[in-house]
Formats: structure tokens, C-alpha cells, sequence
């Protein structure tokens, strides 16, 4: 049984929306959302798979790992761990700043607001890194998941790493998705799988979320001093893999 707050909280979403999805779809998504939005902070670990049709028309998929801590008053830091690249992504309230640990660069660039949407926004507007995943942040879940959304059911039961998990899928008209949601009265999103359907040999991007804690997220990790002779540079951007690379301006 989920809480009044809760139920209350799906009936005030838009009518479109819902009339799209299964109603205990929609349910279980709304209160998923709601428990994210109640964590004012919050870090987790998760592991990225991202694929690729490559020119002879194989699927390659590349993998990375990282971590988030988040308070949504003050900021953000984000690791990441691939095959090209070591970085790490820092918002203090004000700036933004990437750091590619093997090369030992940085690149910095202001926030149009205070918010960590905002400077999300200004983050992918600046680097063309799209950030699968970064719907589960937002300040509402639901609405950013469910925009655009023609088709919403519930498929089953599931588990992730031992738990377990009501397993939704979603349609729109260039996507599908899927998100495993863990039981329970605090429900979190353990697995996010976005399929693009237009795309010859449709490719997945496969998020997997563990170490949910709500606590102990020091603000003072958003700030970023350069390390020593680090180097800062100008250009910025993501390449096919989803991979961040840092380029000297010339």
C-alpha cells in the first residue's frame, strides 16, 4: 500500500500523462519520484553502458563507472571512469568544473543559475553530452520522464543486484525506456535502460544505480581547486562513446 501523501501527490500530475499510462504504472513511477524529490541530498554509485553501431554495422558497447553526490541547496560532484577517460565534474553553486585526471586539466564555465538543473543544462548546452540518467535528477522526475510518453506498463517483478524491483516500460515516439524500481516505501530507480529505435541496429544505454544514501554528503566536495600544475584549457566536448575529452584552445 503506498502512502496518502503519495497517491495524492499521482493524482495532481497532468491528466495527458497519466491517461498514456497504466494507472499502477503510473503509480509506482509517481512515487518513485516523489521519494527523489523529498532527498533534498543524497550520493550513489552507478555503472554506465553505452553502445554504439560502428561503420561495418557491429554493436560495440563501451562501459564506465562513477559516482554522485548531490545536495540539491548547494551543489553537485560527479566521477566518471571509461575506457578514454578519468573525469570528474563539479558544481558549487556558481561554476562549473571538469577535471581530467590523466592529463591533469581543467576547464571551467559559469552557471546560468543557481540550480542544479540549471547548471545540468549549461553542462550538456556546453560539452554535447546529452547525460542519459540526468531525468532522475531533476527537481520533478515525473514530469521530465513522462514527457512525451504515448505508452506506459507495468512488465513484472525483477531484480537488481538481490533486490527487488516492480519493472516498467515506456514508449515515445524516439524512444523506448525501461526503469527498475525497488519495492518498498522509499522506492529508488536501480536500472534505466533507454533503447533508440530510429537508429539502425537500435542502440541501448544501460544505467545501473547502487549505494543509495541520503546522508552524509559533504558540500565541501563541490568545490574545486586545481591541482598542482594542472593545466586549464578551453574547448570541452563528448565524443561517440559518451566519453568526455578536454582539448587545449589554440
Amino acid at each position: 500500500m503506498l502512502p496518502l501523501a503519495v497517491m495524492a501527490a499521482a493524482a495532481a500530475y497532468p491528466a495527458a500523462a497519466q491517461d498514456k499510462i497504466d494507472p499502477e504504472a503510473d503509480k509506482i513511477l509517481a512515487a518513485m519520484s516523489e521519494n527523489l524529490k523529498a532527498m533534498s541530498t543524497f550520493s550513489v554509485d552507478y555503472d554506465a553502458d553505452h553502445e554504439i553501431i560502428d561503420l561495418a554495422g557491429q554493436k560495440i558497447q563501451y562501459s564506465a563507472s562513477g559516482s554522485l553526490a548531490l545536495d540539491r541547496a548547494k551543489g553537485f560532484r560527479m566521477t566518471r571512469k571509461g575506457p578514454f577517460a578519468d573525469a570528474q565534474v563539479t558544481f558549487d553553486g556558481k561554476t562549473i568544473s571538469l577535471y581530467g585526471k590523466a592529463l591533469n586539466v581543467y576547464a571551467q564555465m559559469d552557471s546560468p543559475g543557481p540550480s542544479v538543473e540549471e547548471a545540468t543544462e549549461e553542462f550538456r548546452a556546453a560539452t554535447g553530452l546529452d547525460a542519459p540518467g540526468a531525468e532522475l535528477l531533476a527537481s520533478d522526475p515525473y514530469a521530465v520522464l513522462t514527457e512525451g510518453v504515448t505508452e506506459g506498463t507495468v512488465v513484472g517483478s525483477g531484480f537488481v543486484g538481490g533486490i527487488e524491483c516492480d519493472h516498467l516500460a515506456f514508449r515515445t515516439d524516439i524512444v523506448d525506456w525501461q526503469i527498475w524500481i525497488s519495492k518498498g516505501e522509499k522506492p529508488v530507480p536501480l536500472k534505466y535502460v533507454i533503447t533508440t529505435k530510429w537508429v539502425t541496429g537500435a542502440p541501448e544505454y544501460s544505467l545501473r544505480l547502487t549505494n543509495w544514501k541520503r546522508e552524509g554528503v559533504d558540500p565541501a566536495q563541490f568545490s574545486f581547486t586545481p591541482p598542482a600544475g594542472a593545466r586549464e584549457v578551453e574547448q570541452v566536448y563528448a565524443d561517440v562513446t559518451g566519453e568526455l575529452s578536454l582539448e587545449a584552445g589554440e
